[in-house]
Order: structure tokens, then C-alpha cells, then sequence
């Protein structure tokens, strides 16, 4: 990150009432990666910084008609766009002490009398350049932390989602043996939720020690299998527990592709939890196919539930937006799906939708092979 830094220019306003000292003075700070903006009035450097937000060094002279070096460095110090740029004060006033003091209280960070020593000149400049680029690194690091805590953020919905599905089910399933009599249910039904609850906490247990594994390498570092998919739709439907009315079913074969497992994982489970979820209808299917496109498996999910209305569908990927499907209920948190539109996007492919009010969706999405 700091070579990047170090690429941009570093960009000093040079403020004096005389063209030849703003050329002298030019001349004297010069040097590769640097550029300069001359300004010959209080005015012209208050709009040059208030335009460009790349100056990091304003050298400022005192004595100007008009508005004088004072003035402009104490209305740069009230602005919250100019306040922190370092201002060096150069004048060839009295060297007293009170107005020395004077520039400080304006906001100067440091003071050059004239005549102007070449030497004391260029060794401060060159301390101000690295001070601004070591700011400049430490905000593009907070920024980076910033951005990585949203990401962790979003990362820690989406497990929680991961692992309620299942959890979900298992109770269900609990729930109906411990009133196995009250629903009727046969010995082959009980069989059945055992086995069914016993699947599901297996692969609750893998999902933890995989979540595990993921929280202590690096993307680098992050295991890169091979997946079957067709196998892993497959016990994801299972797991899912969906209701006796409703059908997932794969068209043809998937194949096997190079993936980390547990983001094919995520992207399957959303799409066919949440298909699972919101369907209205008491005979309904969700039906998963691909088509191979080179590079890229291009993954299908389709089902025949409420559909999704027209104007929700260019929105329905962006963080915290929601949708309201046909039965009138939020048929999102608005958050499940701008991840999964970002774990695609990683994969360099697309997540698409098409939906009808009332004859359901099919969401597509891209996964490289």
C-alpha cells in the first residue's frame, strides 16, 4: 500500500505577492514527484484550496496587499476541507518573538525568514512530504480496517444464516417426535426425522470446523477443492427440511468444479432456503440446473412460488434493500443477497434474476470452473 502512496504527487501551494519569488522559490523545492499550484493573492489560494484537495504543503508568505499571510491561514484553519493542511509561513518581517507567535496562533506549523536559506528550505519541505505521506497511509489503513470490518460484518450474517437453516429443521423435527402421537406419526416417520436430525447436526459439526478453518488462513491461504455439486445440492435440500409439499429437484447433472467450498456453499443454501421460505403455493417445486459456458458454470435455481414484483428486481441486490413478495410479508432483511451478489462477483461472474408475479423466480449465477 505505501508504494501506491508514494506514486502520487506531492502537491505544494506557493502563495507570494511577486511572480519572481513564486518561480525562485519553485525552482528551489523541485524535484521528481512533486508538483506545484502559485498563487499571487490571499484570494487566489483560498479558492486553489478549497478546489483541489491534493495540496499537502501551503507555503504562505506574511507581507501580501490586501489580504494578508495571517488572514488567509487563519480562514484555511476555520474550514473543515483546508484545516489540516500544514502551512509554512515565509516572511521577511521582524524576527521577534510575538510574531513568531502570531503565525503559530494562525495555524502555521513552522516559520522560514527571509532571505531564504536553500538548504533549512529544502530539508523542512522534505519533512512535511514525508509527514503527509505517512498520514495519507495511516487514513488509507483505517479506511482498509473500516471496510474490513463491513466485510466481517457481513461475513458473520451470513454464517448465522448458514447455520439456522439446519438448526431450524432440527427442531421442527424434534418438535414433531416429541408429539409424534399428536401428529401421528408411524415408526417409519420417526425413523425417518432421526435420521434426518442426525444428518443435520453432522453437518452442522463440519460446517463449525470448516468456519474454523476459514477464520485462520488468509484468502491466499483458503482451501481451493474440488466440489462436487450435484452431491452438495443434494444434502442441502435435505438438510433443509422443506415442507411435504414441496419438491427440490436437480435437472440433469451438475458437474464438479475447483471452489472453496464453504462460498459455493453459501450461494446454494441462500437461494434454495430462501426459495423454500417465502413459497405460497401447497404444491411447489425448486429446481436447480446448470449450463456449461466454457470458463464458467452458469448454476440455475428456479421455482414456482410467489415471484418477486417488477420494481423490486433492479434493487434487490443492494445492501439493506428489501421486497415485499405476494402474500405481503418482507421476503428479505435485505442484506443475504448483496452478499451473495458479492461472493459471485469475486468468482468474476454475475448473479441475474427473472421473475413474474405469481409464476416464481429464477436466479442464475456464474461460477468459474
Amino acid at each position: 500500500m505505501t508504494s501506491t502512496l508514494l506514486k502520487r504527487p506531492f502537491t505544494i501551494l506557493l502563495v507570494d505577492d511577486r511572480e519572481e519569488n513564486l518561480l525562485a522559490l519553485e525552482d528551489m523545492l523541485e524535484q521528481e514527484g512533486r508538483e506545484f499550484i502559485k498563487a499571487t493573492s490571499g484570494n487566489e489560494a483560498l479558492r486553489h484550496a478549497l478546489k483541489n484537495d491534493r495540496i499537502g504543503l501551503i507555503m504562505l508568505d506574511v507581507q501580501m496587499p490586501g489580504m494578508d499571510g495571517f488572514e488567509v491561514a487563519r480562514l484555511l484553519k476555520t474550514n473543515p476541507k483546508t484545516r489540516d493542511i500544514s502551512i509554512i509561513f515565509v516572511t521577511a518581517i521582524s524576527k521577534e518573538e510575538q510574531y513568531i507567535l502570531k503565525g503559530f496562533d494562525e495555524g502555521a506549523v513552522d516559520y522560514l525568514q527571509k532571505p531564504l536559506d536553500i538548504n533549512v528550505t529544502k530539508a523542512k519541505v522534505n519533512v512535511f512530504e514525508r509527514l503527509y505521506q505517512y498520514q495519507r497511509g495511516l487514513k488509507e489503513t483505517v479506511s482498509e480496517v473500516e471496510k474490513i470490518n463491513k466485510q466481517l460484518e457481513k461475513f458473520v450474517y451470513i454464517v448465522a444464516h448458514d447455520l439456522k437453516s439446519p438448526l431450524t429443521g432440527m427442531i421442527g423435527a424434534l418438535t414433531l417426535l416429541e408429539q409424534r402421537e399428536a401428529f401421528g406419526l408411524d415408526q417409519e416417520d420417526v425413523n425417518e426425522y432421526i435420521k434426518h436430525s442426525k444428518e443435520a447436526s453432522t453437518y452442522l459439526s463440519d460446517m463449525i470446523n470448516a468456519l474454523l478453518d476459514y477464520s485462520r488462513k488468509s484468502i491466499t491461504q483458503q482451501t481451493i477443492e474440488d466440489v462436487d455439486t450435484q452431491e452438495l445440492v443434494g444434502q442441502i435440500a435435505k438438510l433443509l427440511f422443506p415442507p411435504r409439499g414441496i419438491r427440490i429437484e436437480i435437472k440433469g447433472t451438475l458437474p464438479v468444479v475447483k471452489a472453496n467450498r464453504m462460498k459455493l456453499q453459501q450461494v446454494f443454501q441462500n437461494l434454495l432456503s430462501n426459495a423454500v421460505k417465502y413459497h405460497d403455493k401447497q404444491d411447489g417445486f425448486v429446481e436447480v440446473s446448470c449450463r456449461d459456458n466454457g470458463e464458467f458454470v452458469t448454476y440455475y435455481v428456479q421455482d414456482n412460488g410467489p415471484g418477486i414484483p417488477m420494481e423490486d428486481q433492479q434493487t434487490i441486490f443492494r445492501l439493506f434493500q428489501t421486497s415485499v413478495n405476494q402474500s405481503g410479508t418482507d421476503s428479505s432483511t435485505g442484506v443475504g443477497l448483496s452478499i451473495l451478489k458479492l461472493i459471485v462477483e469475486e468468482q468474476g461472474g454475475q448473479i441475474k434474476l427473472k421473475s413474474s408475479p405469481d409464476t416464481g423466480s429464477l436466479f442464475s449465477f456464474d461460477w468459474r470452473k
